[in-house]
């Protein structure tokens, strides 16, 4: 009995052990299976250009623009490069034509004839110069698709320079500019545009200006010039539809 009653005891608790190791197994194995698989989060694809339709009524854009000018006749060989602003607005009448109407300001300083024109400060030097151009007409839209467009357009007004502000009561000639007047413009070229949105474009318009400005002295004569000109800004298609 002596004998029996240990060997009981140290089967009972080996027993014990193993159902314990086997249970805790058994419990790590079922809390391992049903634990759910993590799931991946969805990406959604949102495409900001998805409404460009190109069916707009109306437009308008406003850009930093950059003119290149001629503020005399000859024998003038110094230009002007001028800074200013673009106003531009459109309303499209079919798909591809529209009618368009723009106002420009160009400001900057020219280079002056050889003068003696301020005898107590030396010559004139760099005056201030400035231009203003109100033109209009026809608006053609090239290829296009979602992304952007090429638009072309020629447009026909007129223009006022003023070349004397700048010039301390001295008359044009003294500098060789031309007298401050109305004159007839042109502006032929076109807009580049890349959309962001559905109304909104990024816009690059580079264009070939035509001024015909006169002078009231010598030979009484009018010049033309064609020159480049460039504005970069944004565009805004309102909602309205043909």
């Amino acid at each position: 009995m002596v004998m029996r009653l240990p060997v009981r005891f140290i089967s009972s608790i080996a027993g014990i052990a193993a159902l314990a190791v086997c249970a805790g197994t058994c419990g790590n194995a079922q809390s391992t299976t049903a634990a759910p698989p993590a799931s991946n989060g969805k990406y959604v694809v949102v495409d900001p250009l998805a409404g460009v339709r190109y069916d707009n009524r109306y437009d308008i854009s406003l850009g930093a623009a950059y003119g290149h000018m001629k503020a005399g006749p000859p024998p003038l060989q110094q230009g002007a490069n001028l800074g200013g602003l673009d106003l531009s607005g459109s309303y499209w009448l079919t798909k591809h034509w529209a009618g368009e109407a723009t106002g420009r300001v160009y400001m900057g300083t020219s280079g002056a004839a050889v003068n003696h024109a301020n005898a107590n400060f030396g010559p004139i030097q760099g005056p201030f110069v400035s231009q203003y151009m109100f033109v209009a007409g026809p608006e053609w839209l090239g290829p296009h698709n979602k992304h952007g467009a090429f638009i072309a357009h020629a447009m026909i007004g007129g223009t006022y320079g003023d070349f004397e502000k700048d010039l301390l009561g001295n008359p044009p000639s003294v500098v060789g500019f031309f007298n401050n007047q109305v004159a007839l413009a042109a502006i032929i070229g076109g807009h580049i545009d890349l959309n962001r949105s559905a109304h909104w474009a990024f816009r690059v318009t580079p264009d070939a200006l035509y001024t015909r400005y006169g002078i009231n002295y010598g030979n009484m004569a009018t010049y033309g010039y064609w020159n480049f000109g460039l504005s970069v800004g944004a565009e805004y298609k309102f909602k309205k539809k043909r």
